[in-house]
């Protein structure tokens, strides 16, 4: 009888550590985000999103204020459309930008948002129309090496 409470409280613990282990697992990969508070909805537009993903974070200053909803080609305008869910305790002004931001040198991508100086603050379907594109590594070395090539190469050494 000993023997099997033991089992018994071990087999517990070890689920207990298996669910802790995948708690973990989707919240670093940002597929599980346990966040309580209320939120209001604003769209963008971007040129170019590069590798940004549903749920990633929106942040100001470096502090979470919500995440990415939604992410949609508008085949009207040829861009992207970026639904994000903002916290209600975070206000910004009208005139806010979002920068699509990278985390490291080869990290995830996330928003960054700025505040404007508008008096009157974003409200839930609003547009933010200052948006600026994701930097794609491909292209920052194609420009230059173009640059390098329309130069010239240097003539070589005798």
């Amino acid at each position: 009888m000993q023997r099997s409470k033991i089992d018994t409280w071990v087999g517990f613990f070890v689920l207990v550590g298996a669910v802790a282990i995948l708690f973990l697992a989707l919240q670093s990969a940002n597929l599980l985000t346990l966040s309580f508070q209320k939120t209001y909805a604003v769209t963008a537009k971007f040129d170019n999103i590069g590798g940004l993903k549903p749920k990633a974070a929106v942040k100001s200053a470096g502090v979470v204020v919500g995440r990415v909803q939604n992410i949609a080609f508008d085949d009207k305008t040829f861009q992207a459309r970026v639904t994000l869910a903002l916290e209600n305790r975070y206000a910004f002004p009208k005139d806010s930008s979002l920068k699509i931001l990278t985390s490291g040198l080869l990290g995830d991508q996330y928003l960054g948002i700025e505040a404007g100086a508008d008096e009157k603050n974003l409200a839930a379907g609003d547009v933010i129309s200052s948006t600026q594109s994701a930097v794609v590594l491909e292209n920052l070395i194609s420009r230059f090496l173009y640059s390098k090539a329309e130069t010239g190469a240097p003539a070589p050494i005798k």
